[in-house]
C-alpha cells in the first residue's frame, strides 16, 4: 500500500491509499481518483515530505503494538465522533439504498410524506439534488451493507 498526497484543479489538497504506484497511475488516467472535497476528477500527487519517526516513536509503537485493541473500537476520538454520528444517523433514520436519489426528489416535490432517509447517490445525481434545491448532505461514512 502506498499513501499519496493529492490536489485537484480546484487547489483542494487530500491524501489517499493506493495498492501500488501503477494502481495509482491506472485509476487517475481512467479518471477514477476524484477530489475527495469537490468530486473533480482532474487530481495530481502533490508534493510530499517524507515520513521519519524519531526513535521515541518507535517505542512508544513497540508498546502500542503490545497491547492490541480490536479493530472495531475507535482509535482516535475523530473517530469516536464518527462512530458516534453513524450510530444516530443509522438510529434515526431509514436505509433506502439505491433508491436516494427517488425518494429524496419525491419528498422534495411533495409526492411522498417527509422522513429522515439515508442512502446512496452516484456524485452527479447527488449534484443534481443539490442544484434543484433538495436538501441533502453527504455522510462521512458508507453505509453497512450486510451480504451474504
Amino acid at each position: 500500500m502506498i499513501q499519496y498526497s493529492l490536489k485537484c484543479t480546484q487547489g483542494h489538497t487530500f491524501d489517499s491509499w493506493f495498492q501500488s504506484a501503477a494502481a495509482f497511475e491506472k485509476l487517475s488516467s481512467a479518471h477514477l481518483v476524484t477530489c475527495a472535497v469537490c468530486g473533480g476528477d482532474r487530481v495530481e500527487k502533490a508534493i510530499m515530505a517524507p515520513r521519519v519517526r524519531p526513535a521515541r516513536d518507535v517505542a512508544v509503537s513497540a508498546e502500542a503494538s503490545a497491547k492490541p485493541r480490536p479493530l472495531s473500537e475507535p482509535a482516535t476520538t475523530a473517530e469516536q465522533a464518527f462512530a458516534e454520528l453513524r450510530r444516530k444517523v443509522e438510529a434515526n433514520s431509514d436505509y433506502v439504498g439505491k433508491d436516494f436519489v427517488t425518494q429524496a426528489r419525491a419528498m422534495h416535490d411533495g409526492s411522498a410524506p417527509e422522513r429522515a432517509i439515508h442512502g446512496e447517490a452516484r456524485l452527479d445525481e447527488a449534484r443534481k439534488l443539490i442544484e434543484d434545491g433538495v436538501p441533502v448532505l453527504p455522510l462521512p461514512f458508507m453505509p453497512n451493507r450486510k451480504t451474504n
